[in-house]
């Protein structure tokens, strides 16, 4: 019989029997469980003792110890997992469409189908059954753990890393029941640094088992581990699992079709971890996107897989072979794996097939190119892949909310036709938060790899008038200095800088006679091919700019720029830069108040340069680790350069040793 550990509030009925006018529950007669009636060693009415079903409580009903005969729950009940439930040899444990099952906290918390034995989740899209914890923190509770009789690298009856459970056999069409459209969350207890539970823990489970629309959320460990068998698993959904997504080993050679793995928090391990022999697994549709970079695909010593249909978009690396595995084990869309691929392509999967999953995080990727003509608001749960130039167009605006992403993808095209560009006229708001900035980056990673965002607008510029850019063929320049081309906040550019020739290049952003209008402020630019940002005159301004590893120039300015730059920071960790700034053109200069440029590269390179009769207005400066602080390059005035309200009077002028901008206030782009 089913040993279930019952709430002490039980529901007593009461009735009047001539025929057992002993007290119910008190000795009166035999149970009978059918009469209405509680009687003899019955706890409730028909229910407890020696019948075969449980009591329920008004509290809900607890569960816990062993089940040893068919047993049916009640989705109209709500059961607490108060320890292990261990479904045994034999037993079909039957879960209804709706039931909701909430673990208490511990490694001892978790459902287990012993080998042999069978469950049979019922769930619908309508009516997903729901295993959940009552703390809803990541790591509450063991999952679900199923042990069936296929084949494994360990042989049989092995002995499973969690919970002593016995696995493993000859028979591959082995059956543990059916599964259909579950969702588990916070599971993945931690027993040690070797030993942890999973969302769905899969030990030898053969493919007579039925496994599909499930999803596994918010795990501490893996959302799926094969542990061998030959189990299949269709529509699968797999969202902030903290170590592998999907994880195999002990030579599974079974299939996923339909997988969606999402990941939009630091610190996660991969998409997908395989471990030992290549049992040669399938994987058909497999989509994952990553918000916050990390490894895709890592197989370990000799593993590998078919996989047809990937699309991979955020990761920074796309397959690892982590122990010099043979790359020809990973068959990816018909070729070896390359590791230098991003895999970057549309969503194999439609995340619409997950929308049963209420608390699904909706995340897509849709490509972005083209023109833009109406005012335009992008969405921060879609990740957007920019796999052309798009171009804002006069009058339209472009507005971006905070926590946007998007990652530009050259692979299919030149990296100097993939930038984004606000033509004169037109507008764009960049909404970031320090929280949740909105990131500009690439697929690649690499500097050079786009070519940034250009914004062009309608103030002065020495070459006047609908001027001819350097880029893009952009026409920019007029009248009106105080010409507004939009708002941007809490923006990061990465790996920018697209080189046209030596003449021509992108920069990170590239500021083309914009207008004091606007509101520029908060802005990192990284790992540049080019400059981090340049000033082609105009009257803008920007405040709170930081600046790393931009292998060219951090700022540049030309044609005239008279505006302001205030809260700067310049890194230069890298060697082979050119400076932290670089000014050209006429004597009229900006002002430049809180500039702080160190250099830990070896040598320590040039940190501001001043071309023809340039010059600046700069206030409370630091200066470290350059071998040249000043080189006018063309023998300009060096009184052009006043700093502190004095003109310089030497190139060697010590007066660049000023109060530094604190660093921290750019944590949020680096988080360091």
């Amino acid at each position: 019989m089913m040993i279930m550990a019952i709430t002490t509030l039980t529901i007593i009925g009461c009735s009047s029997d001539d025929n057992n006018p002993d007290p119910p529950g008190e000795g009166g007669g035999e149970a009978t469980c059918t009469d209405g009636i509680q009687n003899g060693d019955e706890e409730g009415i028909d229910c407890g003792g020696s019948c075969p079903n449980a009591c329920e409580s008004e509290e809900g009903t607890d569960l816990t110890g062993s089940i040893t005969e068919d047993r049916t729950l009640d989705a109209s009940v709500s059961y607490v997992l108060t320890g292990t439930l261990s479904v045994e040899s034999g037993v079909t444990l039957t879960i209804p469409a709706g039931t909701t099952i909430t673990s208490e906290t511990g490694t001892d918390k978790y459902i287990v189908v012993q080998k042999g034995g069978s469950i049979d989740i019922q769930g619908t899209a309508a009516q997903p059954v729901l295993m959940t914890s009552a703390g809803q923190n990541p790591g509450d509770w063991g999952g679900l753990v199923i042990a069936g009789d296929a084949t494994t690298t360990e042989g049989i009856d092995a002995i499973a890393e969690v919970g002593g459970i016995i696995y493993g056999g000859t028979t591959d069409t082995d059956s543990s029941g059916s599964i259909n459209y579950l969702i588990i969350d916070y599971a993945g207890a931690q027993i040690n640094s070797e030993s942890q539970y999973n969302g769905l823990s899969l030990y030898a489970v053969g493919s007579g088992t039925s496994i599909e629309n499930v999803a596994i959320l918010n795990g501490t460990d893996d959302g799926v581990e094969f542990f061998g068998g030959t189990v299949s698993v269709t529509n699968l959904y797999l969202e902030n699992n903290e170590d592998d997504a999907v994880d195999w080993t002990e030579g599974w050679n079974g299939t996923v079709v339909n997988t969606y793995v999402l990941h939009t928090i630091e610190g996660f391990s991969t998409a997908v971890e395989a471990d030992g022999i290549n049992g040669n697994p399938t994987l058909t549709n497999f989509t994952a996107v990553s918000t916050e970079n990390g490894t895709a695909l890592q197989f370990k010593k000799e593993s590998g897989a078919t996989i047809t249909g990937l699309s991979l978009t955020g990761y920074v690396v796309s397959v690892d072979m982590r122990d010099n595995g043979a790359l020809a084990n990973v068959q990816i869309d018909g070729a070896t794996a390359d590791p230098n691929l991003t895999y970057l392509a549309p969503p194999t999967v439609d995340i619409d097939l997950f929308s049963w999953v209420e608390n699904a995080s909706e995340v897509e990727t849709i490509a972005l190119s083209g023109t833009i003509t109406t005012d335009t608001s992008l969405d921060a749960n879609t990740i957007y892949l920019l796999d052309g130039n798009l171009s804002v167009e006069a009058p339209a605006k472009l507005t971006i909310p905070a926590g946007t992403l998007i990652i530009a993808d050259a692979a299919g095209t030149e990296a100097t036709e993939t930038y984004i560009v606000v033509k004169k006229g037109a507008q764009i708001d960049i909404l970031g938060t320090e929280s949740d900035p909105v990131t500009m980056t690439s697929t690649g990673q690499n500097p050079g790899d786009w070519g940034g965002l250009v914004i062009l607008g309608d103030a002065t510029t020495t070459e006047g008038v609908d001027a001819i850019a350097e880029i893009g063929g952009f026409v920019y320049g007029g009248t009106n200095d105080a010409d507004n081309s939009g708002t941007i906040n809490y923006l990061i550019i990465n790996y920018a800088g697209a080189q046209i020739n030596s003449e021509s290049q992108f920069n990170g952003l590239s500021l083309y006679a914009v207008g004091s209008g606007t509101t520029i402020e908060n802005v990192g630019i990284l790992n540049g091919t080019d400059d981090g940002v340049e000033f082609f005159g105009g009257t803008v301004n920007a405040s709170n700019i930081y600046l790393e590893n931009n292998e060219d120039d951090a700022v540049d300015w030309t044609e005239g720029w008279n505006g302001t730059l205030v809260d700067t920071y310049v890194s230069h960790t890298l060697a082979g830069f050119s400076t932290a700034v670089e000014a050209d053109g006429i004597t009229a200069g900006p002002t430049i108040t809180n500039f702080t440029a160190i250099s830990t590269a070896d040598p320590g390179g040039t940190a501001l340069q001043f071309k023809k009769e340039t010059g600046a207005t700069m206030t409370n400066v630091l200066l470290t680790g350059y071998v040249v602080n000043v080189d006018m390059r063309d023998a300009g005035d060096v009184a052009n350069v006043v700093v502190d309200g004095t003109p310089l009077t030497s190139v060697d002028d010590d007066v660049f040793n000023g109060t530094p901008v604190d660093i921290t206030m750019f944590s949020w782009i680096t988080g360091d």
